[in-house]
């Protein structure tokens, strides 16, 4: 039977699958908007720092305002209606509640939300990849020691890479490289909420007239999240990442197979089994000519000279020797894909994607020279940008992650383009999320100490 057919026998059955979702941005309501078109799914509560801006999102995706009217969870459960609460911790808590979509993008959120679905036997499907790339190993392990499934959002990209890299082990082909497409330029790097909207090109009028976060766009843009993401997948797919962190080589999907194989076949590749992010802009601005900027791709390599030749009859793109294909997705939907997740997990008992180890790490880097004293603000602010690394390079430096690199003083200057290291910053261990990720690199910088 398919998704969609075990959750109409759920929906026929009267017992649907019952969600709370943490957290009414942009991901949570493209959710909300095609959660009621789905047999089988009950939204149960909703829990947002505002309620307002919750009962805002359900508004503007068409939800009747009788449907959210609930006062309680259990009023919700009884009347198949949801209930709107700014206590997150308390609707996970919640008797009913069967999966969590924990949508906030604030990784110290996301890792307590997570370990109260440990604690409460809540699956949990993390939209969060700030929380994953940051603490996501741990967090993994917890919840299989809870017994619940801990998964990726589908629609987001890092969902999809590790779908199209099962496709592709699953039927017997070796995976060099995954990733996805963006819009990319070296400048990129240095760019900072006040020239973000001009990197866009959107005009004054257009930031003007509508719900734009220049930080947030600014994380898109100067490659924090696209390192964050890949981060996800090799620590997902278990794959290594570049050594010298992402190349985001310009590359249209007919080049796929050429440019992403290894350098000792004459691709750029510095490692076999590894991540990369393409641009859709060549390094002088211009299109890449039929670019994956939205999309997600695996390059593989046909195992014989059999398969090759296959390769050939059935029209698949190559390289030039015909060894190395590609399969991509030209485009992603975010939140409105993601009760593919939540049917997964709820009648196959199935993330979409979930860590598996640690083997890519996202360090906070220095935009410009930074001075002693200066306070960092975190993904896609004025001070640092994140920079994918091997797990093991970035706990050998002690490397400072990107997400907890949000109001921590330097007490040292940092030139630009380097690293921000922990003995570059004054912080608390006091604080649950830094806490929680020095209890990770712990574990498995012991681990691999013991290996």
């Amino acid at each position: 039977m398919s998704l969609y057919h075990k959750l109409a026998a759920r929906a026929e059955a009267g017992n649907p699958v019952r969600i709370g979702v943490i957290g009414a941005g942009k991901f949570g309501s493209m959710f909300l908007s095609q959660a009621p078109r789905t047999p089988g799914l009950h939204v149960v509560g909703i829990a947002d720092l505002d309620p307002q801006r919750a009962r805002s999102a359900l508004a503007r995706v068409d939800w009747p305002a009788e449907r959210y009217g609930a006062r309680s969870v259990a009023e919700a459960l009884r009347e198949s209606t949801t209930f709107i609460t700014d206590d997150a911790e308390g609707l996970i808590a919640s008797d009913g509640i069967e999966v969590i979509v924990e949508a906030t993008g604030h990784p110290g959120a996301g890792i307590r939300h997570a370990l109260a679905c440990c604690r409460h036997k809540r699956h949990i499907v993390m939209v969060n990849v700030e929380a994953d790339a940051l603490a996501g190993p741990l967090i993994a392990r917890r919840a299989a020691e809870a017994g619940i499934v801990y998964s990726f959002a589908y629609g987001d990209q890092p969902a999809l890479i590790a779908e199209i890299v099962d496709w592709a082990r699953t039927a017997g082909f070796r995976v060099v490289c995954a990733g996805k497409g963006t819009k990319y330029l070296p400048v990129y790097h240095a760019s900072t909420p006040d020239t973000v909207w001009g990197h866009y090109g959107f005009t004054e009028e257009q930031v003007a007239g509508g719900d734009f976060n220049p930080q947030m766009f600014n994380s898109f843009l100067d490659g924090t999240k696209s390192a964050l993401e890949m981060a996800a997948v090799a620590n997902a797919c278990e794959l290594t990442p570049p050594p010298a962190g992402l190349a985001f080589p310009a590359c249209g999907v007919d080049d796929l197979p050429t440019l992403l194989r290894p350098r000792s076949a004459g691709g750029i590749l510095p490692v076999d089994g590894t991540v990369e992010v393409v641009s859709s802009l060549e390094r002088d601005g211009r299109p890449v000519f039929r670019d994956l900027r939205w999309g997600v791709y695996a390059t593989f390599e046909a195992p014989s000279d059999y398969v090759r030749k296959c390769f050939a009859e059935y029209g698949l793109k190559t390289d030039p020797s015909g060894r190395y294909s590609a399969m991509y997705k030209p485009y992603h939907l975010i939140g409105l894909e993601l009760g593919l997740s939540v049917a997964s997990i709820a009648v196959r008992a199935e993330p979409t994607g979930t860590t598996r180890g640690f083997s890519g790490d996202v360090v906070a880097t220095a935009k410009r020279d930074l001075k002693a004293g200066e306070r960092l603000d975190g993904e896609g602010g004025y001070t640092v940008y994140g920079r994918l690394m091997p797990a093991r390079d970035s706990l050998a430096a002690g490397g400072l992650p990107i997400g907890l690199a949000h109001g921590l003083t330097l007490t040292r200057p940092v030139a630009a383009g380097q690293p921000v290291a922990w003995d570059d910053v004054s912080f608390s261990g006091d604080d649950p999320a830094i806490r929680f990720r020095r209890e990770m690199e712990d574990v498995f910088r012991g681990e691999a100490g013991a290996a």
